[in-house]
């Protein structure tokens, strides 16, 4: 019995057996040409080295013609073309030289292996400075960040003008692809060359080729550095409603609900003196209470109570006459008795031996 992931998996050295006159010994029905348009300062190029372009094609059995007054270049079927993919190739070949690719490297794409892709990167970005900053960001300082790209993808990347032409393998184009757009999209390619490397070592152990790698793999999160500041006053949104508000009370409404409206003429004024008046008490009695404050005697600290003095310690005597004695052996500025008897010595041996 087999396991299955042993099936589903391409054993390593693998290759696809080529394409040969003998699978299709017949050739094509019908003429297939593909014409692309290149811009000026790559006329001299190409006129340069058309002849070689012609060579690599003419082994394939495609025709191809270079028109500089049109400014064009057209690849053709032939009745000894027996590969119809050469056609594609042969497009992609032609695209390439168009996109500022050099013929050593765009001369790969008619391998079998080989395939090539055209990102466009200049509608992603809306202003022109920030498009260029990204790209120069692809770029990176002198080149660093486009040459590690390529190693880690095993793929020939060309940044020209609004597009990015990448020529290598099928798995590593899908990961420039993925590259390319995330830089675009202000994400920085540190981070994706970062898990390319990951990838690739975990890749040499053959016992982690069927788990899964999301748990040896880098997240990095996005971190907004400035927050947006929250408006002080905040508009809410009242509740829709289909009916109208309710109709403010009248004055004549209000005094119906009082009782005001049932009074007369002079027992409405009497109430209105009284409320006034009652207003200016209030106001006086405020008034009143301010004043006063002026005359509320100020809150005295508390009294400290000084502390008692600290009881005299006990005089050890027999200490003072030690140290006493100590004084008197050894006199200020005077040499201890040994060292003057050593100095004695000396010096009557100096005079014996004048």
């Amino acid at each position: 019995e087999v396991d299955e992931s042993e099936l589903l998996t391409v054993p390593d050295g693998w290759k696809e057996p080529a394409f040969t006159r003998e699978d299709n010994p017949k050739g094509l029905l019908e003429e297939s040409s593909f014409a692309t348009l290149f811009p000026k300062y790559r006329e001299a190029y190409l006129k340069e080295c058309w002849p070689l372009v012609q060579k690599a094609l003419g082994e394939h059995y495609v025709n191809a013609a270079l028109d500089l007054i049109e400014g064009s270049m057209t690849v053709t079927t032939t009745k000894k073309t027996f590969d119809p993919y050469a056609i594609i190739r042969a497009r992609d070949l032609i695209k390439l030289l168009a996109r500022s690719v050099p013929f050593e490297q765009a001369v790969r794409i008619l391998q079998d292996d080989v395939a090539c892709d055209i990102i466009k990167i200049g509608s992603l970005v809306r202003k022109r400075e920030t498009f260029i900053k990204r790209r120069a960001r692809l770029l990176g300082p002198k080149g660093s960040t486009l040459k590690a790209l390529e190693l880690l993808t095993n793929c020939y990347i060309m940044v020209q003008g609004n597009t990015v032409s990448a020529l290598g393998p099928f798995s590593g184009l899908k990961e420039v692809r993925k590259v390319v757009l995330d830089t675009m999209k202000n994400i920085h390619p540190i981070y994706n060359i970062k898990t390319l490397m990951i990838k690739r070592e975990l890749a040499k152990d053959p016992e982690l080729r069927t788990q899964s790698w999301e748990r040896f793999l880098p997240k990095f999160k996005r971190k907004n550095l400035k927050k947006r500041k929250e408006p002080k006053k905040k508009n809410t949104k009242k509740e829709y409603t289909p009916f109208p508000p309710p109709q403010p009370e009248s004055q004549i409404d209000k005094e119906l609900a009082s009782g005001e409206y049932f009074l007369k003429e002079r027992q409405k004024k009497r109430k209105r003196m009284e409320e006034i008046k009652a207003k200016q008490a209030d106001a006086v009695k405020r008034r009143q209470e301010e004043r006063n404050k002026a005359f509320i005697p100020p809150k005295e600290k508390p009294v400290v109570k000084t502390k008692k003095a600290a009881t005299e310690k006990k005089i050890d005597i027999e200490t003072i006459k030690e140290k006493v004695k100590n004084a008197k052996k050894k006199k200020l500025g005077a040499l201890p008795e040994e060292e003057v008897k050593l100095k004695m010595a000396a010096d009557e041996k100096k005079r014996k031996k004048k």
